[in-house]
Formats: structure tokens, sequence, C-alpha cells
């Protein structure tokens, strides 16, 4: 490494931010990236390991050694090469990824870990500002035609990586906006959205072909889902294309089906931050879920529950509680324990940091109302103990009945499965959880030149996750079609 000692001499530098009571006023991104010395010295505070486990932590295997090394040398050109080399999107992943590769840190085991993240977000937002980050269309064209069903960031890099490699490929995307959960399910004050129009830009100079408002399925599935777009039949896809790839993310939500269900004013997050997402991107809706001057209640207590944290809080919410139905973890890991594993532990977002109460252990009995309108949540705490089973049962605690004020409560308790009409029509066979089947050899489903890869796949997961079998699939696509491939996995 560049400064053995570097880790030593230097301590972790969190990435600048806008005040919380500033930024709750707009839906800009509020985090600057590291300045040349700032990044340098991140870079210096990557130790000469030996095993570097960021690299097994991550999920698309970044090459984080080499790159830190050519941060803390300012050869910046080289490390966004060696960052492109495993991920299509690192201005994604710099963002909103949670960084799995700093928990593997080998500095972590007894200090803090080197700012992977924020060196990573630096690098790519230099590339651009520099204007490294060119298309790369292909030398030669194959004549093969991909069809790629979903525009989430797996069908995106598989799209892009099958496009270098020959292909003609085309994206379908069911939304009026290409981007998935990327464009629809993220808050553009954690990723602002002109940052999907740049890569897709560059994708159509390498050949990638768009086509939103275009529902892969039945047309009476399309009704029945609310979907209006123009329909795309499986038997005119396998008719047209020489192969088939299914991308789409897990989309149905977790519900909760207590009494008040039906109540107004109890919703889906994902149904809440789309439309704001919409309106931010300039859309004019009618009747939009709004959180202002009411008391909000968010039950979940993870990256989609902080979204809906985040959001409420910038529509003026008179309130904003935020429930888990998990005990509270430890302030800490017990790191020599975990490591270099994903940790359990407290972890605070920036949304939290603008306004909420949060609690844990708590279970949702009921919704009150008042003329159809939600004006109550009825909880209650809860212990978790093992069965006569052995598995861990949830009970509740006797007389911990509570209830709060509540206007508007948003679900955010995950996803079960992907959308299941979109695999029935293929004839996809799935998993017991609703997932296409697939293995991660080479992706293949069981109907012919039909490939599943990311969240329809592996079922919710991160980013990086679907950026990982994006590529990976791009790359069994590519040798079912050519009989060998040079495209990496």
């Amino acid at each position: 490494m560049g400064k053995v000692t570097g880790f030593l001499e230097y301590q972790r530098l969190q990435e600048a931010a806008e005040a919380p009571e500033a930024r709750v006023k707009h839906w800009k991104e509020f985090v600057l990236h590291l300045n040349n010395e700032e990044a340098r010295q991140q870079g210096a505070r990557c130790m000469d390991c030996g095993v570097p486990f960021c690299t097994s932590g991550c999920p698309v295997n970044n090459i984080i050694p080499d790159w830190n090394d050519l941060v803390y040398r300012q050869n910046w050109k080289q490390a966004l090469a060696v960052l492109h080399s495993t991920n299509n999107f690192p201005e994604f992943t710099g963002r909103i990824c949670p960084a799995p590769c700093e928990a593997a840190c080998t500095l972590n085991i007894n200090n803090d870990p080197v700012g992977i993240k924020s060196i990573e977000h630096a690098i790519i937002d230099r590339g651009w500002e520099q204007g490294w980050v060119l298309p790369a269309p292909p030398k030669a064209k194959t004549g093969k035609k991909v069809a790629v069903v979903g525009s989430g960031p797996a069908g995106l890099a598989c799209a892009q990586q099958l496009a270098r490699a020959g292909h003609d490929v085309t994206v379908f995307e069911k939304s009026d906006r290409v981007g998935g959960l990327l464009r629809y399910g993220i808050p553009d004050f954690k990723l602002e959205k002109w940052q999907i129009d740049r890569r897709m830009a560059q994708m159509e100079q390498e050949g990638v072909a768009f086509r939103p408002s275009t529902f892969v399925g039945r047309a009476e599935d399309a009704k029945a889902l609310g979907i209006s777009a123009t329909v795309k039949t499986p038997e005119e896809l396998q008719a047209e294309f020489d192969a088939i790839v299914i991308s789409g993310g897990s989309e149905t939500p977790r519900d909760l089906p207590v009494p008040g269900r039906e109540l107004q004013g109890v919703h889906f997050a994902m149904d809440f931050l789309r439309q704001q997402n919409k309106v931010v991107a300039g859309d004019k809706l009618k009747d939009q879920i709004m959180a202002t001057g009411k008391h909000v209640v968010v039950i979940g207590g993870g990256d989609t529950g902080s979204d809906c944290v985040g959001t409420s809080n910038r529509h003026g919410a008179a309130s904003v509680t935020q429930f888990e139905v998990m005990p509270q973890p430890p302030a800490s890991e017990d790191k020599p324990m975990v490591w270099p594993y994903w940790p359990l532990k407290l972890r605070t977002s920036s949304s939290h940091e603008e306004g909420v109460e949060r609690d844990w252990a708590v279970s949702t009995k009921s919704f009150k109302g008042k003329n159809g309108k939600l004006a109550a949540l009825v909880g209650c705490k809860v212990e978790w103990a093992k069965g006569e089973n052995g598995q861990m049962k949830m009970v509740e605690v006797e007389g911990s009945e509570f209830e709060i004020p509540a206007d508007l409560v948003l679900f955010a308790m995950g996803f079960v499965s992907p959308v299941k009409q979109v695999l029935e029509a293929f004839g996809v066979d799935r998993d017991p959880r609703g997932n296409a089947r697939a293995n991660t050899e080479d992706y293949r489903t069981n109907v012919d030149k039909v490939f599943a890869a990311g969240d329809v796949r592996r079922g919710q997961s991160l980013v990086v996750w679907a950026i990982r079998e994006g590529r990976q699939c791009a790359a069994s696509v590519d040798s079912f079609l050519m009989g060998a491939t040079e495209l990496p996995r």
C-alpha cells in the first residue's frame, strides 16, 4: 500500500452533509463527496492486510484495495477504471449501498473501518466531472437480440453488459420512466434521478433501446394490476428475441391484516414514496398521499421505513413515529464474534436525524377511525421466546397495550415476492417463496431461452446484489447465445 502506516495516522472521515433543519426543506441530495485530500487520506487508511475481506464482503467483489491505493496516489482515472471493472453504476452504490464491504474491512476488527463507500462516491463523481465516463459501444455486432424485462439495477446492468458484447438489447419497463425502484422507490434526497437519466443516455449510445410504459404479460393481468401501458405478450417476445431476461423487482409488499386495515389513511410505503417521486419529477397527481400536518406512524424499521420518515418530515408532518417488531439491537456489535459478516446493531439514518420517535418490540393490534378515516393505532409491547418447536415466537407483554394518535400509517415491512402474473405468463417455475426458480450458475429458468436475475430471482435485496446478478446473468446469456463469453462475472 502507498502509506503503510496510514491507518495509524489518519482517522475515518464522514462525508459533509447539509444540516437537518435545512435539508428537510427540499428534495435534493445533501451529502457532499470527499475532496481530493480527504479521499487521499481515507485511501491511505487501507491496510496492507494480506487478505482483503472487503472484496469478498462486497457482492460485486469490488477490487477495493487497488482503487484505495490509486486514490492515495491521486491516480483518479485509473481508480475509476478499476471501479468500473466490477460495478456498472458506482454512482448508485456510492450513494445508497449500506456498505457491507466496510463491515468486512480488516481495520474494523478494532477500529473504524476505511471509508470505502465515501471513496467510491468521490471516484465516480470525479469521473463524471472530468468527462472520463464515456460510452463503450461494441466493436462488432453479433446479430443476436435480447429482451430485458424490468429496468431496475439488475436489468440495467445486464442490458449494458450484453450491449457491450455486441447484442441488440431492448429493455421493457411497465412504468412511464426507466429505473425501476431506483426511480420510484428511492427518494430524490438520497438519489437524484438525473443520475439514472445520465446512465440511460450512455447506454443508448452503446446500443440499448428502452421501451417504458410497456407491460410484459397478459392484457387481463395489466388491467387487474391497474397498469396503464402497452402490453407485450411473452409469445411476442419469444418470437422476436433470441433470449429473454426477467429482471423485475420483488414488488408484492407484506401486508398487516388487522382490524381497521380498511380505514382511509393506511397505505403501503411504496405507494407513498412512488407518488412523491413522481411529483418531484414534475407530474401532477390527484389525491396524493400527504403527511402534512398529520401524525404519521411508520411500521417497519428498515431502509424503506427510513425513507418514509424522511419524506414525511419534508411534507411537514405533525409527528413521525417508527415501530419495529424486533427487539432493539445493541448500540455496537461484538466484533470478534461477527466480523467480517454484516453485524446486527443499532443504525441511525440521515432521515432519523431529521426527527422521529423510534420504538422496538412493538406489534400493531388494530387501527381505530372515525367516519372511515384513520384516527389512532392500537399496539402493544412484545417479547421473543422459543416455542415448543424451538422457533422464536412473539408473545405480547401483559398490560402493555397502548393507543397513539395516527392520521397516516405506512407499511414498510418488506416485500414477499415478485409480481406473480409476469412469471405465470411466461410459465416460469417459482420457488416456495414465489421467486423465479433459477440458479446462480447460469440463471436459466425452466422455459427455453428465458433467464431470471435480481430480486425476481433472489427476493428482496440490495441494489449492489441486483447489479451483481445482472452482470452474472449477462455472462450466462452471452455464453448461451455465442457458445462462450468474455464478459466478467
